[in-house]
This record gives structure tokens, sequence and C-alpha cells, in this order.
């Protein structure tokens, strides 16, 4: 009897170490498998740990190593920038899933050991401005934060930005929308980068265009980005069809036949056009001077054009209760100093502009800083594709040229009641086989010249589906100045507000150039699921049992379970 219970419980163990060797080996291989095959399932509503196709198919693509500086490390960090941390790590290292060694990522501490001088000095001519974060406890510090990422390419580097700070967000929805556009901003970096060879864009010159201090930091930010040029209109036989995108930029002067002809065939040849124009001249110097202007009708000569292309840029100015500031004097100082006393009105004519449109050029995009824009109508053609990019608030109306434009208007607080014509268009992405409007008005002589001397055919439409913006107001790629030089395009130095002028730009150009854009990405929107703050408030103590009473009484209910039964069947045995 001895024999035959020491002869099982020998069985017993043996198969108890087959299985933990069996167990053990499962283990190890489904952590080789993982190794070589990695499997996520994205069940998030917004699919939030999901790259775009666009942005797998980049990370295959690569052929060389791109090397990711992340600078958001350190000590005493915030719990909303170590989320912000903790997000570019895993955003990163789901772009390394699809590119292998080819993307290489490090956190680095960037300001440890260092004077804030010697931050700035080190990270601004980088095109990184640090940000300073104050904390208030026991004893409020101020510490500098780099929020910044450096994507290394083929020899080259490119700043990102990773913490985005719109107006009128509160800091939880600031960083959820900052994880939101990490794919985008990262990846993105990584696709300019690794392009062979940037796209060439050429900045029209020839009809009173600025050219100069007023967009010098538009065109310095694009030329990091794309072979910036400038041509004359009126020079050569056609536009070069090298530039990918060509910038029709706050023309003054009316276009001559000549000259439309010559944007007109570079639209139907398959070019893109970013169209910023002012329909209405208020002379802003007049203005200061004076007091008051009589705006006017620009009549440049291009109303046939783009009526043909799809819009119409009304002779209007948009007043919007939406608007930046002005500075305005109200009286004298107190100080017997005898300087003018200055206070910050709303300013109708400055509007800002906010998205509706889910588009990608514009979605998540904060709003868009305004001067004197107009209207725009569009045309109803089925053929052509059109988008509202940008437009008026709910709280605006258009007054039509000519139009007496005063000073004196800031004392007088906007009157919600007198904006009752919401949501004008002010940006329109026009998309379509456009046709010329030059099609049958050309005489035979002419068009055999263009065949047979020129070689550049005239061609009466577009091959195939082509894409141009259409903006009505030219200041939006401006930038103001001061003593010190040029400002950032979209910073308003009355309220150091900066906007996302330069964004809209820059995405504008993205979408126009580059068909194999990783744009879509822009579209992901991360949802905040937050709290009922008020409902957490006043049934605390009820959730506050539902997650820590009812587990332990489970556990408790279970083991007692447990225990008696067990209790019952060894009773029986015995």
């Amino acid at each position: 009897m001895a024999e035959k219970v020491i002869r099982k419980r020998k069985q017993q163990q043996r198969q108890a170490a087959l299985r933990l060797v069996m167990m053990v080996g499962i283990i190890i291989l489904v952590n080789i498998l993982a190794a070589y095959f990695n499997i996520n399932f994205d069940l998030t509503k917004e699919k939030r740990f999901t790259l775009s196709p666009a942005t797998t198919q980049m990370l295959r693509n690569l052929k060389d190593v791109a090397v990711v500086d992340v600078y958001l490390e350190g000590d005493d960090f915030p719990a909303g920038f170590k989320r912000l941390q903790e997000a570019t790590k895993e955003r990163l290292k789901s772009f390394k899933e699809y590119a292998g060694s080819h993307i290489v990522f490090h956190f680095v501490n960037a300001t440890s050991g260092k004077s804030n001088q010697e931050i700035y000095d080190e990270f601004l001519p980088k095109g990184m401005e640090p940000v300073n974060l104050e904390t208030h406890g026991e004893k409020s510090t101020n510490q500098l934060i780099i929020p910044y990422a450096l994507v290394h390419y083929n020899g080259n580097e490119m700043p990102v930005k990773l913490l985005e700070t719109h107006l009128g967000m509160s800091p939880m929805e600031q960083l959820n929308l900052s994880e939101s556009q990490l794919e985008y901003k990262l990846g993105n970096a990584i696709h300019k980068l690794s392009m062979p060879d940037k796209p060439r864009i050429a900045y029209v010159m020839g009809n009173g265009e600025p050219l100069g201090i007023t967009t010098y930091d538009a065109l310095s930010t694009l030329s990091r980005l794309y072979h910036v040029d400038t041509i004359d209109i009126n020079n050569g036989a056609a536009i070069p069809d090298a530039y990918s995108a060509i910038i029709v930029n706050k023309p003054s002067l009316p276009f001559d036949d000549k000259q439309k002809f010559k944007l007109d065939q570079y639209v139907m040849y398959g070019g893109h056009v970013l169209w910023m124009v002012d329909a209405v001249n208020v002379p802003m110097d007049s203005l200061q001077k004076q007091g008051f202007v009589l705006a006017m009708n620009y009549d440049l000569n291009l109303d046939d054009m783009l009526f043909r292309y799809g819009v119409r840029i009304n002779p209007d100015l948009v007043e919007d209760m939406s608007c930046a500031p002005l500075a305005v004097v109200v009286g004298k100082a107190t100080d017997n100093s005898g300087q003018p006393q200055m206070d910050l009105r709303p300013w109708i004519y400055f509007p800002i502009l906010y998205p509706d449109s889910k588009h990608p050029i514009v979605n998540n995009m904060d709003g868009v800083f305004s001067r004197f824009a107009s209207s725009i109508d569009t045309v109803k053609d089925a053929s052509i594709k059109k988008t509202v990019l940008l437009g008026s608030s709910q709280y605006s109306r258009v007054s039509p040229a000519p139009i007496r434009v005063s000073l004196s208007m800031l004392q007088f607080a906007p009157r919600e009641d007198m904006f009752k014509s919401p949501y004008h268009p002010v940006a329109v992405l026009l998309q379509s086989k456009f046709s010329s409007v030059f099609q049958n008005r050309l005489p035979a002589a002419f068009l055999h010249l263009l065949s047979d001397s020129l070689k550049h055919p005239f061609k009466a439409a577009c091959d195939s589906s082509n894409s141009m913006i259409v903006v009505s107001d030219g200041d939006i790629m401006m930038n103001d100045y001061n003593s010190s030089g040029p400002l950032e395009t979209g910073y308003w130095q009355y309220t150091h507000d900066h906007f996302a002028n330069k964004s809209f730009l820059l995405n504008c150009l993205d979408y126009l150039t580059d068909p194999n854009s990783i744009l879509e990405a822009r579209s992901k929107d991360l949802r905040l699921r937050l709290l009922d703050s008020g409902r957490v408030a006043k049934e605390r103590e009820t959730w506050q049992f539902v997650n820590i009473g009812i587990p332990v009484l489970a556990v408790l209910i279970f083991a007692s379970a447990y225990i008696f039964f067990r209790k019952r069947r060894y009773e029986k045995k015995a």
C-alpha cells in the first residue's frame, strides 16, 4: 500500500515538473514569436494608437536612419509634461515597429547644469524656443522646458514643436491636442527630410506684391522646406512648370491679359496656385495718420479668371466681433507726464478666422489673424469641388466698398445685435479639371505661334484634377516688425498672441506641392473624456465604495465560500 502511494506521488511530481517545463517553453515561444510578429489591437473609437496608411508607407520606405532627439527629459517635470513625454515615446515606438532599425530616438535632458542664457543661446538659433514654466506650491519656481524634438536625417535636421498652445484652450485640452498631432509632426519632419529634393515654389512679382521685411519670416520659413524663388511675371513667355506651386500675394496693381494668360496656362499645365488677394485697398499708414480712410476696390482685373476657377472675391470688408484688438488713445496719463493713455479695443476689421472644416489643411488648427479680409462667394458648378477652409464667426457682417473706415469706431463697443450675417468664407480650396479663361478667345495666329515657335501649345483645360487655394486677404502671410527686426508671422504684438497664420501657410503649400504628403494624419482627433466635476463631488463616497469597497467584499465572499466548500469536502472524505 505504501509503495503504491509513493509511486503515485512520484508520478504526480513528474506530471507537475512536465507541466512546469511545458509552461516555461510556451512562455519562451510566445516571447520569440512576439519579437518577430508584433500584433496590436486598437480598441479605441478614434484609433489613437493606429498610424495612418500614408505614415506607415513612408516609414517602410526609409532608406537611411532617422535619429530623433527629444528634449522632454528632466527632473521635476509636471504631470502634464510627463504625459506628453510618455505619449511621444509611445508614438516613436510605433514608428519603430514599421521602420525597424531606421528609427532611433533618444530622450535628452538639455537644461541640466545650464543657465537660462546658455539654454536660449543653444536652442533659439535652431528654431526652438524654450518655454518658461512656473510652478506654484510651497515654493514658487521657474523652469525652462524645451518642448521640442530635433529630427536628423541624411545630414539635415528639422525642429519639431511637440506642445500645442491654442488660444482659449485649457492646459488639459492643449496637451490632448498635442498628443493627437504627434504622428503628423514627427512623421512630416521625417518625410520632408527624406525627400531626395525639395519642391520648388515661386513668389510671383510684377504687380506691386510686397517683398522685404514684411514677408521675411514667411519666406524664411518656407526656404527651410522648399526651394523658394521670386519671379517677375513680366519676364519670359511662361511660368516654368518646374515650380510645384506659386504664390500670388497681395498684388496692388491690375493684371493685364499677358500676365493673366501666363497664370492661366500655368494652371492648365498642372501648376498649383495659392492666391492671397486683397479685394479692397485700406492704406493702414493713412488710417493711422488721418484717423480715417475711404476703402476702395482694388480692381485687379482677376475677377473673370477666379470666377472661371470657381469663386468670386467680393469688393467688401468682413466685420467680425471675433477680432484682434487695436490700441486707441483714451486720455492722458495721471502722472502729469503728458503722455497719452492707451487702451486696447476690439477692431472689427481684424477678424480672427477659426476653421470649421475637418479638412487636413485646417483640422485642429488655431485661429488665423487677418486684416481687412473680404468675403468669398463660390460658383454653382458641380464639376468644381469647393471646400471652405476659413471663415468669419457667427457674429459677423460685411460692408461693401467704398466704405469709410475710421479709428473713432474704437470708442464704441460692438453690439451683438448688429452682426447678424454669419459665416462668410475667406479661404476656399478648389479642386477640378479647370478650364481656361482664354478658351475660344485667342486668334489662330497666336495659337500657331505658341505651338510652333514657343513649343508651348495652348491648353484649354487641365488633363487631370488640379487644386488651388484662394484667400481673400494678403496680410495673412505678412509679419509685423519693430526696432529689433521682423516679428513672427501671426504674432500680434499688442496682445502677444501667436496665431496660426504660419501653420496655415505651410499646410496650404504642403497640400498643393506634395501628393504623397502625410497631411491626413493631422485629422486625427483624440477626445477628452473628462469626469463631470459636479457629479464627482456629489457622488464621491458612492463611487469610492464601488471602486474600493465592492472589490474587497467580493474577495472576502469568495475566500469564505472557498474555505466553506473545501472544509465540507474533506469532512465527507474523513
